[in-house]
């Protein structure tokens, strides 16, 4: 029952987010692109790749908050439907190229952003844990 309520939790938190970052006024942004949602779910693939990292290879963190945050927030803030249906809304105004790009784009935005977020709790987290939790000075 436990993880039910971080699921719950981490999902309310997760849209009100998205909610509140998918309607910022973007002043002088005259692009096509749905540049909310990329940012998003760029932001999302990041967040998730460096918490998974971190709780599976650094850190002990309790399973039931993990699926809080990973599953709950990050299942609720990243937004894969909403990316399918912009780019078919571009593709039904006649906008193929945009909508090319904007899909493009979110793929190779977002497997970057995960691969640095590996990179930054392999190498940032870990040198934090050893230094503060393990009393290693020597890093």
């Amino acid at each position: 029952m436990r993880k039910y309520i971080f699921i719950g939790v981490g999902g309310f938190l997760g849209a009100i987010l998205r909610f509140w970052i998918k309607t910022i006024p973007l002043q002088n942004y005259k692009e096509l692109l749905p540049i909310n949602t990329l940012f998003i779910n760029v932001t999302g693939s990041f967040i998730l790749a460096l918490i998974t990292t971190a709780a599976l290879e650094i850190l002990k963190m309790d399973v039931d908050i993990r699926l809080g945050i990973c599953t709950g927030f990050l299942g609720a803030y990243t937004t894969f439907s909403t990316l399918c249906k912009e780019a078919s809304e571009l593709i039904n105004r006649g906008y193929y190229f945009s909508s090319l790009s904007y899909i493009v784009n979110s793929v190779i935005l977002g497997l970057a952003a995960a691969y640095f977020g590996v990179i930054v709790a392999r190498e940032v987290i870990q040198k934090y844990v050893n230094k503060h939790i393990n009393g290693d000075e020597s890093i």
